[in-house]
């Protein structure tokens, strides 16, 4: 039987005596959109920083193409082809997009794709142009809307070209021209393409997000949280009419 591309078994952190993430499993494929839902507090962002190695589980295993990742450092995981945005965005406020995008450029993992990498500031724009925001490359940081951050934010991801990418609610605080237009850079993220010189095979996604009617348009499975644990795994439509994540979450949100 195969392994799984990417995959989270029995995977637990407390804080004291508070057990944020409580034997968690599961499982994503390498052409897979997985949407991770839950109310707030559920668990999912930790989940995500554990990921990412922001934080160290107490027990259980992270692996990736079947080697374990749990206990490598930030930019180890990074250079295993994951990369993730959070629901904060941080960038060098005062530097231009374009600058911003040219400090991921410079890892290990995309040195190693040949001599034409070295040329930064093109490998920028073309993970720029892969967001739909290479017009406002020259643009500083701290002018930019809302719609427009989150989307440098997929920038600086996809400049390491990522195996799997987690967004940590991409459409969150756009408006609805700007979630469309998110939408469609992460379908187009995840099929893969070329852009400029930047190749994409696509990338594997784990979506947190909480305006569930655009995320289940997009995704194949969903991932429900509530207080640390996995409650259901299914299909959009198989989630949607789950009771147990009806009476803990969804409500009258969806359907």
């Amino acid at each position: 039987m195969n392994k799984p591309f990417f995959e989270v078994e029995n995977l637990t952190k407390r804080f004291g005596g508070l057990t944020a993430i409580d034997n968690v499993s599961f499982h994503v494929e390498r052409d897979e959109m997985i949407g991770l839902i839950g109310p707030n507090g559920a668990g999912k962002t930790t989940l995500v920083r554990l990921i990412m190695s922001i934080l160290r589980p107490d027990s259980g295993s992270i692996r990736l193409r079947g080697k374990d990742i749990t206990n490598m450092r930030t930019w180890n995981v990074v250079s295993e082809g994951i990369a993730g945005t959070f629901q904060t965005t941080r960038p060098f406020r005062r530097l231009p997009i374009i600058a911003n995008v040219m400090v991921p450029c410079l890892g290990p993992r995309t040195s190693r794709r040949g001599e034409w990498v070295k040329r930064v500031e093109a490998r920028a724009m073309d993970a720029l142009e892969f967001a739909g925001i290479s017009d406002l490359a020259m643009e500083p940081a701290s002018r930019l809307s809302q719609g427009d951050l989150k989307r440098l934010e997929v920038a600086r991801a996809i400049a390491t070209e990522p195996e799997l990418l987690i967004l940590d609610e991409p459409f969150g605080g756009l408006t609805p021209t700007e979630t469309e237009l998110m939408a469609k850079s992460v379908r187009r993220l995840h099929k893969g393409g070329r852009f400029g010189r930047l190749h994409s095979e696509g990338a594997a996604m784990i979506i947190i997000e909480h305006k569930l009617q655009e995320l289940m348009k997009i995704v194949d499975r969903v991932v429900v949280m509530h207080f640390g644990k996995i409650i259901a795994v299914g299909t959009p439509d198989e989630i949607i009419n789950n009771e147990e994540v009806i009476e803990a979450y969804i409500g009258k949100e969806v359907g």
